[in-house]
C-alpha cells in the first residue's frame, strides 16, 4: 500500500503575521494526526531514538497514537520528557529525529515534532506518587535543562527548589524564544505541572549575588544544579559598537519577549528606526529579524559572511523569516558601524568567499577586498553567548575553586555533570557540551539528576 504524504500544519498569512505575535503553526488536526501517525514503519531498530538527545519512544508513543489512545501517547513521552508541547515546536528535528527517520532517506521522514506538540498540548502530566527523600536540592537556572532536573529530583522524594535571576520563570524559552514560535500559554502549562508536583521556584534571585552557593550548603542543600545558561553576549569587537542603536540579540529578544519593549507603554521602550541589520545566520538571528519585522522596522537584513548552504538556523526558520519579508544578505562581514550624533546610521562590510573548510567542516569565508556600505540605524547581533561569570566569580570569594576553561565554561565530567566541587553539578549552555538548544539543554538535565540521585545515596 502506498504511504501517504507528509502532513503539514496550518499556518497564519504570511502577510497578517508581520503584525502579531500570535503562533504562526497551527497544530495538525486530530484527522492529520491520524495519517502522519499511520505513516510511521515502527522500525525494529528504531534510528529516531538514537536521534534524540533524551531517548523519547518514539515509535511506542506512535503506536499508542495509531491505537487511539492520546493520553497513553502522552504518558510515554512524559517517561523521558516532562516538556513535550515545548520541544515539539523549538527542537531541531530535521537534525535530530526526523533527520535519522528512515522515510527521510527517500522521501519525507514522518513529522515527530508535530505529532509531539499535539500530544503535548492535549493530554495531562499524571503526578505519580512522592516519597520524600529527606534530601535538598537546589537548581540555579529555570531554563530547559533546570526544569527537566527538577521534575526527575522531585520524582526520585527530593525537595527540590528552582532559583531564577529574572522576575519569570523559563530561561531562555521565555525571555529568547519569540511567542509566535512558543505561545507562552504552552510554556506557563508545562511549568504548572513542576509546581503541581511540588517544584518550588524563586524569582528574582541571583545567585553569586543574592545568594552564594556557600549560603545554599550552609542553608541545607544537600546538592546545587548550576544551570544557569550562557547569558554573555558575544560581540562583533569592530569599531562603532557602542554607538546607539546597537544591540546583542539577547538583550533584544530579552526586551521585547520579557519586558514588552514593542509597546510605547513599556517602561524601556525600544527606539524602532526604518532598517535593521542582524548579524548571524543561526536560529536566535532568525528569532531577532522576525521580532524586528514584528516591532515595526520598515526593513530588515541578515548578514552571514558564509553561503545559505550554510546558515545554521532550521529551514522552518529560514523560510519562515524570507516569508515575512526578511532579506539575506550572504557572504558579508561586519567591518565596522558608522554613526552620526552618537547612532548608528550605516554599517560597512567586506564582501567574502567560500575558502577551504575549518574546525567546523564548513567552508571558511575569506574576504575578497570589495567593500560595501549600507544605510541603516540599528544592528542586531547574534553571535552566541558564553557563560556569565557571577557564580564562578562568587564562589571564588568563597574561598572555594571551581574549574573553568580559557572561555570561563564550568568544567564537568561529561556523563555525570560534576564540577570540581562536592555536591556541585552543572550542566546545559554554561558547560561546554556541544550544541545549544533545548533538547540537549534536557538532556544534561537528566544526566545531572541520575548522577544527583546516586550522589544523594551516599550523603
Amino acid at each position: 500500500m502506498e504511504k501517504s504524504e507528509r502532513q503539514h500544519p496550518k499556518e497564519q498569512d504570511k502577510i497578517q503575521r508581520r503584525s502579531n505575535f500570535d503562533a504562526v503553526e497551527s497544530n495538525l488536526t486530530s484527522q492529520q494526526i491520524a495519517i502522519e501517525a499511520s505513516r510511521c514503519l515502527n522500525c525494529k531498530n528504531p534510528r529516531c531514538v538514537q536521534g534524540c538527545p533524551v531517548n523519547i519512544n518514539i515509535p511506542k508513543f506512535i503506536s499508542e497514537l495509531k491505537a487511539g489512545n492520546l493520553q497513553g501517547a502522552g504518558d510515554v513521552i512524559r517517561e523521558t520528557s516532562m516538556l513535550p508541547s515545548v520541544c515539539g515546536r523549538v527542537c531541531p528535528q530535521e537534525r535530530q529525529c526526523e533527520g535519522n527517520c528512515v522515510l527521510g532517506i527517500k522521501g519525507d521522514s514522518v513529522a515527530i515534532g508535530a505529532l509531539e506538540r499535539y500530544v503535548g498540548d492535549n493530554t495531562e502530566s499524571k503526578t505519580r506518587e512522592i516519597t520524600p527523600s529527606g534530601k535538598k536540592v537546589a537548581i540555579i537556572g529555570s531554563g530547559c535543562a533546570g526544569i527537566t532536573a527538577a521534575a526527575d529530583l522531585r520524582q526520585a522524594g527530593h525537595d527540590v527548589t528552582v532559583f531564577e535571576a529574572l522576575h519569570a520563570f523559563g530561561g531562555v524559552l521565555r525571555y529568547g524564544i519569540p511567542p509566535f514560535r512558543l505561545p507562552r500559554t504552552v510554556l506557563d502549562r508545562e511549568l504548572n505541572n513542576l509546581k503541581e508536583m511540588g517544584v518550588k521556584f524563586e524569582k528574582n534571585t541571583v545567585v553569586g549575588k543574592s545568594i552564594t552557593l556557600k549560603q545554599l550548603k550552609e542553608d541545607g542543600y544537600n546538592a546545587i544544579f548550576i544551570c544557569s545558561g550562557a547569558g554573555l553576549p558575544k560581540m562583533l569587537n569592530i569599531p562603532g559598537e557602542n554607538l546607539n542603536g546597537v544591540y546583542s540579540a539577547n538583550e533584544f529578544l530579552t526586551r521585547v519577549n520579557l519586558m514588552k519593549a514593542m509597546t510605547q507603554e513599556a517602561v524601556t521602550p525600544l527606539r524602532v528606526g526604518k532598517s535593521a541589520a542582524i548579524i548571524g545566520g543561526g536560529n536566535v538571528a532568525m528569532d531577532a529579524a522576525r521580532c524586528a519585522v514584528r516591532v515595526g522596522f520598515e526593513e530588515v537584513n541578515i548578514f552571514y559572511r558564509r553561503t545559505e548552504k550554510e546558515l545554521p538556523a532550521r529551514l522552518e526558520e529560514i523560510r519562515h523569516a524570507k516569508e515575512e519579508g526578511v532579506v539575506f544578505n550572504l557572504l558579508h562581514a561586519p567591518v565596522e558601524i558608522l554613526g552620526e550624533d552618537g547612532f548608528v546610521s550605516a554599517m560597512k562590510f567586506e564582501k567574502m568567499e567560500l575558502g577551504e573548510p575549518d574546525e567546523s567542516c564548513r567552508r571558511r569565508p575569506v574576504g575578497t577586498g570589495e567593500f560595501v556600505t549600507v544605510p541603516l540605524d540599528t544592528v542586531i547581533v547574534a553571535l552566541g553567548t558564553g557563560p556569565n561569570p557571577i557564580i564562578q566569580s562568587s564562589i571564588k570569594a568563597d574561598g572555594l575553586t571551581l574549574d573553568t576553561d580559557r572561555k570561563g565554561y564550568i568544567i564537568i565530567d561529561k556523563e555525570t555533570g560534576k564540577t570540581s566541587i562536592d555536591g556541585v553539578f552543572a550542566g546545559g549552555d554554561v558547560a561546554p557540551t556541544g550544541e545549544s538548544n533545548a533538547i540537549n539543554a534536557m538532556g544534561a538535565g537528566k544526566a545531572a539528576a541520575k548522577a544527583i540521585n546516586e550522589y544523594l545515596k551516599n550523603v
